[in-house]
């Protein structure tokens, strides 16, 4: 039986996030919403999503397939509702499709805003992701429900005994290193993944999660719910935000209620707002009105697109929403909307040189010898650029 992973609308509310992939490639908690159904399932999976995305997340169609929203996070009950239904039968949430299991013959046709002649209501609460901000928003949820499927009935590996561990849901993979740090469970559990590193003097207050091959620096203090992805390196103060992989936040400076993509950097003691002045709700900009949105939240920081960059003391305003690959620099506070691909700040943007961007990020790829800037991930950059370019009216 294959598992294939489908986007729908949700594809289009999430932009920018999910202009570099499809909607089942974010993370929330700790792992991608892919890797969490293939806990669950057991079971490999592949994605059906946007044309230019597939030389990087293929399709596979085999003789038995399931197709399930990317946007749905999966939990004990949904899973067993989609393990039992029959070939042709589907499911649906609230009008959306969650899933449908369908033979090879009719696999490739599938549609998933069509009807389909065998169609069950599931009744009880999922998460789902439907805008970026649902991504720190729901982190909290996720963190402890991955935290529980990584872990039950596992035993922690023992960290140095310089640390101070409060509370019991503590748990860290074989090669976690830290060493005179503190660790708070009381609010929500830790993971530490093999091979990370929490360096002296740094303090976390769960949940939280550190991914591997990614390390904390000095005097760092994190507060949950906070992820961060494989491969970074984080610094300063951050709050309830996902840096999905790949990504850098080394030095002082505040992050919080964010979310930021791959191939990211944050320059020294840039901060975002993640609060208003008049302790209004916070807007951000939405992709298919072009226009802003009201989110219903107090609290909203910092949407940052893969493989864009911000220089040293950056400034973002409460609800900034930040383009794919684009570069921010200077005094003042940018606009709450940088469009994909722009290169400037307060003072103006204009379009960041298409063979510059490509430049940079081969020199960021290449820095990580398991990754190679491929023509699969050339191609996405290319067609990303040129899908943004109307909006980049300067």
């Amino acid at each position: 039986m294959a598992i294939i992973l489908f986007d729908d609308n949700a594809r289009n509310t999430l932009l920018p996030l999910t202009y570099t992939r499809p909607v089942a490639d974010l993370r929330i908690g700790i792992l991608t919403i892919a890797e969490k159904w293939a806990k669950y399932l057991n079971s490999d999976f592949s994605f059906r999503t946007e044309a230019y995305l597939q030389a990087k997340f293929p399709i596979n169609i085999q003789d038995d397939n399931i197709f399930i929203n990317g946007s749905v996070c999966p939990d004990e009950d949904i899973v067993e509702a989609i393990k039992n239904l029959g070939n042709g039968r589907a499911l649906r949430y609230n009008n959306t499709l969650v899933a449908v299991r369908l033979s090879d013959v009719y696999a490739s046709a599938f549609d998933p805003f069509g009807s389909y002649t065998f169609e069950m209501a599931y009744d009880k609460e999922l998460v789902t992701i439907q805008h970026p901000e649902d991504i720190f928003k729901k982190n909290d949820t996720e963190l402890r429900k991955d935290f529980k499927l990584l872990t039950q009935g596992r035993k922690s590996a023992k960290l140095s005994s310089t640390n101070t561990i409060i509370g019991d849901e503590f748990f860290a993979e074989e090669g976690a290193l830290a060493e005179c740090c503190s660790f708070s469970t009381l609010n929500g559990p830790i993971y530490l993944a093999a091979n990370t590193e929490v360096w002296e003097g740094t303090n976390v207050r769960g949940p939280f999660a550190l991914c591997e091959y990614s390390q904390v620096k000095m005097g760092t203090k994190i507060y949950g719910a906070t992820t961060i992805g494989p491969y970074c390196r984080i610094g300063g103060e951050v709050n309830n935000a996902v840096v999905w992989g790949y990504s850098s936040k080394g030095h002082e400076g505040y992050l919080g209620n964010a979310v930021v993509g791959e191939w990211c950097n944050i320059g020294a003691d840039s901060n975002n707002s993640n609060l208003k002045n008049n302790y209004g709700e916070v807007k951000l900009w939405d992709y298919p009105t072009q226009s802003m949105r009201k989110t219903g939240l107090q609290f909203c920081g910092l949407i940052m697109g893969d493989h864009a960059k911000c220089g040293i003391n950056t400034m973002f305003n409460t609800g900034t929403v930040v383009g794919v690959s684009a570069n921010v620099f200077g005094g003042g506070y940018p606009p709450n909307y940088i469009p994909d691909f722009s290169w400037g700040g307060a003072d103006g943007f204009v379009e960041y040189a298409y063979d510059k961007m490509m430049d940079t990020a081969d020199r960021a790829i290449v820095r990580r010898p398991h990754r190679k800037f491929d023509a699969a991930e050339k191609a996405i950059l290319t067609e990303v650029y040129k899908l943004t370019q109307q909006y980049r009216n300067f």
